[in-house]
């Protein structure tokens, strides 16, 4: 995938998680400032998804780690444990605010 690609890609995911937050009415803040994508909820707690062009990965900073994603086979996989990009997210959101969110596709 070239960079326009990788580009257009990512602003549909991160699309597609402001849509979950909105759809879900889940107590959180969400600002998109060129790469990054932050979340924060109503006690402080943050999550950080972040585009990083040079490599095309997508990384997620939360309480619970860092992760990177690589494009696999049609689906976002980190590489150090095989897990999916919206199911680690999902999981995330659930340990830092206690709810449950889905990503429609």
């Amino acid at each position: 995938m070239n960079e326009t690609e990788f580009l257009r890609h990512t602003d549909a995911i991160f699309t597609r998680i402001e849509a979950a937050i909105d759809d879900n009415d889940l107590d959180a803040d969400y600002l998109v400032s060129g790469n990054v994508l932050d979340i924060e909820f109503s006690d402080g707690a943050k999550i950080i998804v972040n585009r990083h062009t040079a490599n095309q990965e997508l990384w997620i900073a939360a309480k619970s780690g860092g992760y990177h994603f690589a494009f696999r086979d049609g689906r976002w996989i980190a590489a150090r444990d095989g897990s999916e990009f919206f199911s680690t997210l999902s999981a995330a959101i659930a340990a830092a605010c206690g709810e449950t969110i889905e990503f429609d596709e």
